[in-house]
């Protein structure tokens, strides 16, 4: 037998969507799930090979700080997929949160964030840049209240960071990973 979604049911419509759905397993058992649904979104991590350093922004991030009392995140460049184009998704959260004009990016693929919970695909990217692409100041939008601070900071740092476990957000993690493996000479 094959998965099916029975039925949802919106809970609450806001900055994102929670559902109750209702699905059926293969086995057949009939299940409630609450969903949470903002739709698929995009990251990229910028660097610059030339003076090796990453470019990442820290901002607040209420669920982290309601529940672990970490009151921001240092991170890669992402933002809910407005577009229909990822990259072009991609170039504009750069140039919104950290004043950042990219050219030609390296898609990674896509994955799910939280499967378990969320239908929030990310698509990934990193991307070369240098000190002329940055061309405005970032920060975010200020109708957003993002207050994004805009981070420079070396990959062997960057690296050493992912090591000791202390970069707290998955989707750098990732990204900050799978340049150490497609560009090892520059860590």
């Amino acid at each position: 037998m094959a998965a099916a979604i029975l039925d949802e049911a919106l809970l609450y419509d806001g900055w994102n969507r929670l559902l109750m759905v209702k699905a059926r397993t293969p086995g057949g058992a009939v299940i409630h799930r609450s969903v949470e649904d903002h739709g698929d979104a995009v990251t990229v991590l910028p660097f610059d090979p030339e003076r090796r350093l990453a470019l990442l922004v820290r901002q607040l991030r209420v669920a982290i700080l309601k529940g672990h009392g970490v009151e921001a995140s240092l991170e890669a460049p992402a933002g809910i997929l407005d577009e229909d184009d990822p990259a072009d998704c991609a170039r504009r959260e750069a140039m919104e949160e950290a004043g950042l004009e990219l050219k030609a990016l390296v898609p990674l693929g896509a994955a799910f964030v939280m499967p378990g919970i969320s239908t929030e695909k990310m698509h990934m990217f990193l991307a070369e840049y240098s000190a002329a692409s940055r061309v405005g100041a970032g920060g975010g939008l200020a109708e957003e209240n993002e207050e994004i601070e805009v981070v420079e900071i070396g990959l062997k740092d960057l690296a050493a960071m992912a090591d000791r476990g202390e970069l707290c957000d998955l989707k750098t993690y990732a990204l900050v990973q799978t340049l150490r493996l497609k560009r090892p000479e520059l860590f």
